[in-house]
């Protein structure tokens, strides 16, 4: 029996094919075609055996979050110098070598390396104007002849370096058992002046005496004695009197106020 049977057919559904994409076509002279953009650019053409170098770029570490800044320490105080131990003494030295006698022991002091103990040595002055040919002159005399008065710190080096100095006596008040008295605040304010500074003129005394005037002494350890004055000294208030002592004329220094008129 013919059965009719429309024959099967098995169709395979078309597999799903995906489009290549077309590759871009590269001109045989070198060229890169843009796709985008109809303008060929040409390719640099490089050796295929040259090395290709990559360069990274260095990269600065990142810095630590900020810090507060370290306080500075401050310098170490310095301590105040210790006290000075030099006190004022008078020395006795031969009259008339005074400034001498100071260049040696400064120039001691130096050798002997007793800076330390050594402060300074002074010679007391004063200025004195006088009459000279009608014509005033003014210098500066010592007020202590024999003596000088020195700033150290007394020792027994220093003792021995002022002893073995050609001219110089000993310090005054001091004993081969008892250190010499240093001295007292007040004698040093009336003795020592600045560097420089000239003592004060005493200011002018009126007076009506007269060069050749005979004069009585009225007060001192020549009172009563007459004499001739032979020089007036405007500038220390005093005027220079001729007197007779034993047999001999002596010209002494009085002020005004000492001597009258006979």
């Amino acid at each position: 029996m013919v059965t009719d049977e429309a024959p099967v057919t098995t169709e395979t559904p078309p597999e799903e094919t995906h489009a290549a994409a077309p590759a871009s076509p590269k001109p045989e002279d070198g060229r890169i075609f843009d796709a985008s953009s109809s303008t060929q650019m040409p390719e640099e053409s490089v050796p295929a055996d040259t090395p290709v170098t990559v360069t990274e770029t260095a990269r600065t570490p990142a810095e630590p979050p900020g810090e507060p800044p370290t306080a500075v320490a401050a310098p170490p105080a310095v301590p105040p110098p210790p006290p000075s131990n030099k006190r004022w003494y008078v020395v006795k030295v031969q009259s008339g070598r005074e400034e001498t006698i100071r260049e040696a022991i400064e120039r001691k002091v130096k050798i002997e390396g007793l800076e330390e103990y050594y402060g300074q040595i002074y010679i007391p002055t004063e200025q004195v104007t006088e009459m000279r040919n009608s014509k005033r002159y003014t210098r500066h005399k010592k007020s202590l002849p024999g003596y000088i008065m020195a700033e150290v710190e007394y020792n027994d080096r220093i003792l021995y370096l002022f002893r073995e100095t050609s001219g110089v006596g000993d310090f005054v008040g001091g004993t081969n058992n008892k250190p010499p008295p240093p001295m007292t605040d007040k004698e040093v304010g009336r003795w020592l002046k600045p560097k420089g500074q000239q003592p004060e003129e005493p200011q002018a005394v009126k007076h009506d005496f007269e060069k050749g005037d005979k004069v009585k002494v009225k007060d001192g350890m020549f009172k009563d004695m007459e004499g001739e004055i032979k020089e007036i000294l405007e500038a220390k208030n005093q005027a220079k009197v001729e007197l007779t002592i034993f047999g001999r004329p002596v010209m002494v220094e009085m002020e005004y106020w000492q001597v009258e008129r006979v």
